[in-house]
Order: C-alpha cells, then structure tokens, then sequence
C-alpha cells in the first residue's frame, strides 16, 4: 500500500481529480490518500506561498504529491506554488511523453511520439531579477553543472529504461556559450556513457521549427528549464490537444505528478472538463510506485474510450466523436473498459520496473580559479561612450586599466558604430596590465573612485579563467 498525498485544487481541479481517484479506485491501484488544502483559498486567506507548513510536510513525509491545477491570484506579490515545489523539494525533471493519437484526435503529426525531460530547478527560474537603472532590468540564468548533470543523466536513463533509440539536446550555445554551452558540454560527455543510444544537439530555435514541422524525427529531447517549459507546451497542443496530457516532476526524494493545463475557471462546475491530463499524470506516478499492471490496464482502458468516440467536449469532433460526455461520464466508461486493449492505437506496455535512480552528485576536484578583471556596471544618462570613456580612464592604474566598454552587451568603446543605440545601462570593463594579477581591494578601490568622480557603479561582476580558460564573454563586437 503506497500513502500519497493529493490536493484537488482550483477550477475544474476538484471535478477532475474526484474523476481521477474513481478511476484509479475502481482498478485497483493500492493506494491511501492524505488530502490537503492548497491554492485560491489559501493564498487568500493571507499565506502568500498558497500551502500551510503542515501541508508541505505531509507531501515530504508521503513522496509522491498527485496535483489538480490551481489558481494563483494576479498581482499582490503572490508566489508560483508550482515553482515552488518543484524547487523546493528538489524536483529536477519534468518529464511530459506528447504523442499523437491519430485518428481519433485530429493532429497533422500522426506519428509523432516524443518524450521531453525539461531541467526543472534552475536556469531563468531561478527569479534572481532586478532593476538596475531607469532604462534596463536583468534577470540573472543559472546553469549549474550539477543541475546538468542530473537533467541529462535522467534522460538518457529514461531512454534506456522505455527503449528509446535516441536522445537530442537543446540549446542556444552559439549566443549563450557559458550557461547553455555547459549544459551541452555535459549532454557530449554523459552521451559517451550510453553508446546504444543515438545522441545528437540541435540549436534551440531551429530546434523548435523542427518539433512544430516534423515531431516524428524526435525520440528523447532534454533541454534547460526555460525552452523545456515552451516547448513541451507546443509539443502536447500539435499532438491534438494540451488538455490530454499529464506529467511528472521526479526528483530524489520526492515526486509530483499532474496534468500540464490550468484550472480553467470559466468551465468550473459544469462537469464538463477532459480529466485525462490528471490521469495520464496519475498514471505515471503508478508506474513510479512500481504498480505498472495497474497503470498498463488504465492507459489501455482510456485509449479504448478515445478509441469509441466516447469524448469530452474539448475533443470533441462531429467527424470523428460518437458521443459527447461529461466528465463524470467519461471517467465511467473508461472504468467499463479496463481490462479491454485498443485495436487500432498501439496497446500500452509497461516495464516492470519504472524507477528511475540515478548516482548521487560527486563535486570534481576544484580547478585553478583566477581573477583576471572586473565589470563595473554604471547608469549613466549620456549617450557619447568616449565621454564615459574619459571619465572611466581616470581609474587606471599601472595594474588594471580601461579594457573596453559595451551597452546592452554591444561593444561601443574603444570601437564602435555611432548608429548603435545606447540606453543608461554600462559595462565598463578593466581587466589587470601585463602579469598583474587584479585583487578583490583593488576593485573596492575602483567603487570608491567611482563615487568620487560621480558616476553610479550598480553592480560588479569578477572576471575568472579557470585553469586558463577564460569564463566569461565577450563584448559583442570585439
């Protein structure tokens, strides 16, 4: 018997996952259920986070949380609990199969049969943003080497565990070259570790129009958090419907499954909503639990009611449906049909062993880290760069000098184009003169002469080379 932790959510929430147990109850699944309150009420109720201490700490006692969407409330500071789930409690790999089910739902791909692992903790959602002048705003992109790691690892895992023949990494290493390009430095060497399994890297962008125009060329894509999030959106609505999809955020410890759609408001009470996305989500954390007959027998049986015309309304099509149900309706005659396999889609078999584990993170030996220079980021309002040059130039030393300066990471100085249209928003870099080495007092040394000569230095940010090897960018230009 596996103790889970549900929460029925917002919207349609509850009407899809009283759906979901029913289902889940009627064939069989060994399961006990601790209930908890989450979202609308309790963000308004005052908990910004929208869930009790006591909540979280029934889903870390119990593992494995099944989730109903929910509603976070616009404006007033209130916190994503999606977001923070999955980090939190280290959830590191969504994982979403998109997969067409041609032709009882109308898709141009009807072959398409993909699976994408997204990185889930770090990259833009790590939510490090700020203002820094007037003009501009940063928002900080986290790539870690673990966090790769274990991203990449996981997929090549669930591609040997799913007999996956390949797996494709995305990313947009020709502009992004240290945050994307360490993600896919780790894809190459992790690759070589499952020579059965075809690997191969696409550029994001291209990447995309290729999943959009032909999704069949696909197998295994991973990829960090942000293009993952867009993509497997995409993904799941060319397979014929968003609604249909489930799934789930796996991480050491714990694990969340759900479906991928909203809380839909507008449709609440109406006992019209698909709950397949839950279920399908539902039947992922079975196979998780290791009660893969029992997730064999559901998929079988839901594919069997897809099979039969038996719809709800949002797939339901006059040339293809036979009839239109409710939601309670549906999850009935997927419950008539378990035990029964599809004719026409493939039937679904699982191995009997689901769990994924993959090897704790081992840090490497630390490399040799030296400071080579510094960014000094100003907001300034003058538009001439060789006039903040000048003023810059001043901070020179016979250690570190006035090296180059870029805006909105276009070089301006000591090159540039007049065309270039520049905000109040500089990186002014110096770096050390000769063998110098720049320390950390000389860069304090750089704020104080910044104050005094007028100009307002934002932000710093070190420049390193670890064991030789330059690690940060370049100026656009130079």
């Amino acid at each position: 018997m596996n103790r889970i932790t549900i929460a029925k959510g917002d919207g349609i929430g509850p009407e899809i996952m009283n759906a979901t147990l029913k289902i889940l109850e009627s064939a069989g699944a060994d399961l006990i259920y601790d209930e908890i309150e989450i979202g609308e009420k309790v963000y308004k109720s005052g908990n910004s986070s929208g869930i009790s201490n006591e909540d979280w700490e029934t889903i870390r006692k119990n593992k494995v949380f099944l989730k109903a969407p929910i509603t976070t409330p616009q404006g007033g500071g209130y916190k994503s609990l999606n977001v923070s789930t999955r980090k939190f409690l280290g959830l590191f790999a969504n994982v979403r199969p998109c997969n067409s089910l041609h032709p009882f739902i109308l898709t141009k791909h009807p072959k398409m049969d993909l699976v994408i692992i997204r990185e889930n903790e770090e990259d833009l959602y790590a939510g490090i943003e700020h203002q820094q002048t007037d003009e501009v705003v940063q928002c900080l992109k986290l790539i870690s080497r673990p966090g790769c790691e274990k991203i990449v690892r996981y997929a090549f895992e669930y591609a040997k565990q799913y007999g996956r023949k390949k797996v494709t990494c995305f990313t947009k290493d020709n502009i992004m070259k240290q945050t994307d390009g360490l993600f896919h430095r780790v894809f190459d060497e992790i690759a070589k570790e499952y020579p059965e399994i075809e690997n191969e890297h696409w550029i994001v962008d291209i990447g995309a129009a290729k999943v959009a125009d032909t999704p069949e060329h696909f197998d295994v894509i991973v990829m960090p958090n942000l293009y993952g999030d867009i993509i497997s959106d995409i993904a799941a609505q060319i397979t014929g419907s968003v609604g249909l999809a489930g799934s789930s955020n796996i991480g050491e410890e714990c694990s969340m499954f759900e479906a991928i759609h909203g809380s839909a408001p507008d449709i609440a009470n109406k006992n019209i909503a698909n709950p397949s996305g839950l279920l399908n989500g539902a039947i992922m954390m079975l196979n998780h639990l290791g009660q893969n007959k029992i997730a064999e027998n559901i998929h079988n049986a839901w594919l069997v009611t897809l099979e039969q015309g038996l719809h709800t309304a949002d797939i339901y099509d006059e040339g293809i449906s036979k009839r239109k149900l409710t939601t309670t309706e549906f999850a009935d005659e997927v419950i008539a049909n378990l035990g029964n396999k599809p004719k026409t889609l493939k039937e679904i078999e699982y191995p009997s062993n689901n769990r994924i584990n993959i090897p704790k993170y081992i840090r490497k030996e630390a490399k040799n880290k030296v400071l080579e220079g510094v960014d000094l980021f100003i907001h300034w309002t003058g538009t001439k760069p060789s006039e903040i040059a000048e003023k810059l130039e001043k901070l020179n030393t016979n250690l570190i000098e006035l090296n180059m300066i870029t805006n909105r990471g276009i070089m301006v100085w000591p090159k540039g184009f007049e065309e270039t249209f520049c905000t109040d928003h500089w990186r002014c870099r110096f770096k050390y003169i000769g063998e110098n080495r720049i320390t950390k007092n000389q860069i304090i040394d750089l704020l104080i002469k910044c104050e005094e000569i007028g100009l307002d230095a934002i932000k710093t940010e070190n420049l390193y080379s670890f064991d030789g090897v330059k690690s940060y960018s370049l100026g656009q230009g130079q």
